[in-house]
């Protein structure tokens, strides 16, 4: 017996059932879902859904929840949430994550490829004569294996499992060195991959035991040279600098420090599915901490979360009128979701008129626009969600995803202050990079109690470091010395080590900074 698929095109096809698979995976590694951002699992985003045609199985509260009873009563489930079994389902039209690709000059010839591989996406940059030539982003293809770090992890500890996950994301390198191949007339002669431990291990085919279970370790540093095939040179792995914080942090301290002039002390503090800091004292003292985040922050894993592209809601205003949303591109495209920043925007907006409370709660408000706001209050479901904007509701739940993240970006800065003996009054500069380093705004960071109130003016909205030390590895043989003393200046915090972490957690589960 086979799963049967029907496509939104007329497209027919059968797949084997995988034993101790989910349905969702099955159809991921067909390719039928490719650069479609999964939560993997979650049963939030609601992007796995199909139709079975016969002999739907029993529904759970999450689908109830996210579909809808008339949905279900048609026989709509998520995939994630039911498992790989002899059926016939229909897919309909995949919502897919945009690539983006844009041109930065005329230049042409053979090219060096610099990439940024984090957990949800793929930044890229081709170089010509050390000059930035095209760039581009994308969904890293290996997302509906496991939609943060120990899922991915656990997706590796099997040798299929690797397999899969090194195929997915060095195929897809390899056909971006072909496309610009051809759109410069010339070869990739150089090529730097920077990424976090587990997705260095993984595009290295390294079993990630020492990774995914206590005691963490690092059994492989990086700071070398590594073949990656598919006709690629070999590639440069920066210095991985402690379990859960990687070659993405040395390149972006590369980028900063040796390719900038940063005060001392600041912060360089990397927003994406797994939260990297560092706190930087001096030229030759750092120290550095690592905290789960889950992917939320880049948009993947909530209810209505999306990546940026057209219909994404990137943030809000609140205006006399109303509540006015802010889009990555409008251009007539129906509204499909909010992007990470527009989360934090729109929780910004509720907190500072207080409709919502420091406990991530609904309230009625403290302010003469809150009423409007507060109005957008209902439920679903029995759900208290609050109305965005068309139909994209801000749920209670995600909210608390949303203060999960904060709490454990307050907790890493908290910890790595207190190991320094020094408060957030006496930090030069705040590095925000990552999923968020470009568009969050400071003033939302620090409402919603991430930063401590006073830091938003020294914040510094550092883009994509990992990316921009990546290239200078490609450029400047030095910028590899100066990446590969970091171990030495470093002292290591595991916070997971502390007796308290989770009362520390929970205490900072707050829409408050907590020092």
């Amino acid at each position: 017996m086979s799963i049967l698929i029907h496509t939104h095109d007329g497209g027919r096809f059968a797949l084997e059932p995988r034993p101790g698979d989910t349905l969702a995976r099955t159809i991921f590694l067909s390719r039928l879902w490719h650069g479609v951002p999964l939560c993997s699992g979650l049963g939030k985003c609601g992007l796995c859904r199909v139709r079975y045609l016969r002999d739907a199985p029993e529904p759970g509260r999450e689908e109830l929840k996210k579909l809808g009873r008339d949905k279900l009563d048609q026989g709509w489930r998520l995939s994630c949430l039911h498992p790989s079994e002899p059926c016939e389902i229909e897919l309909p039209q995949p919502v897919r994550s945009q690539r983006a690709v844009r041109a930065l000059a005329q230049k042409t010839g053979d090219f060096a490829l610099a990439v940024d591989l984090g957990t949800t996406s793929i930044h890229w940059t081709a170089l010509v004569d050390g000059e930035r030539v095209a760039t581009g982003q994308e969904l890293n293809p290996q997302t509906g294996m496991g939609s943060e770090v120990m899922s991915r992890l656990a997706a590796a500890s099997t040798a299929e499992g690797r397999f899969v996950l090194r195929a997915l994301v060095t195929d897809r390198i390899s056909e971006l060195a072909q496309l610009a191949a051809r759109n410069l007339g010339g070869k990739c002669t150089g090529l730097a991959v920077s990424g976090n431990p587990a997705m260095t291990y993984i595009l290295l085919g390294k079993k990630p035991d020492d990774l995914a279970a206590a005691p963490y370790v690092l059994s492989y540093e990086g700071g070398d040279e590594k073949r990656l095939g598919g006709g690629l040179p070999p590639a440069y792995i920066p210095p991985l600098l402690a379990p859960f914080v990687g070659a993405d942090i040395s390149a972006g301290l590369t980028a900063i420090e040796y390719g900038g002039s940063p005060q001392y002390p600041f912060l360089l503090a990397d927003l994406g599915t797994n939260g990297e800091f560092v706190l930087a004292l001096s030229p030759d003292k750092r120290i550095c901490a690592s905290v789960p985040m889950g992917p939320a922050l880049e948009g993947v894993g909530l209810s209505f979360g999306r990546t940026a592209g057209p219909g994404a809601v990137t943030g809000f205003t609140l205006t006399p009128e109303g509540l006015v949303p802010k889009y990555f591109d409008a251009s007539g495209t129906q509204v499909n979701g909010m992007t990470g920043t527009g989360y934090l925007s729109l929780c910004a907006v509720l907190r500072t008129h207080g409709v919502l409370d420091d406990t991530g709660r609904f309230a009625d408000g403290a302010t003469p626009l809150a009423a409007k706001l507060a109005a957008r209050v209902g439920t679903r479901e029995g759900e208290p969600v609050f109305e965005a904007v068309d139909g994209v509701l801000l749920p209670a739940s995600d909210v608390e995803e949303i203060l999960k993240v904060k709490a454990a970006f307050n907790l890493a800065v908290s910890a790595l202050l207190k190991a320094a003996g020094i408060g957030p009054g006496k930090l030069k500069e705040i590095h925000v990079a990552g999923a968020l380093g470009e568009h969050v705004s400071a003033s939302d960071l620090e409402t919603l109690g991430f930063l401590p109130q006073g830091c938003a003016p020294r914040t510094v909205k550092a883009g994509n470091t990992s990316l921009k030390g990546t290239e200078l590895f490609l450029t400047d043989p030095d910028a590899r010395v100066f990446a590969e003393g970091l171990s030495a200046t470093l002292t290591r915090l595991d916070l997971t080590d502390e007796d308290n972490f989770g009362e520390q957690f929970i205490a900072r589960m707050r829409f408050t900074h907590v020092d």
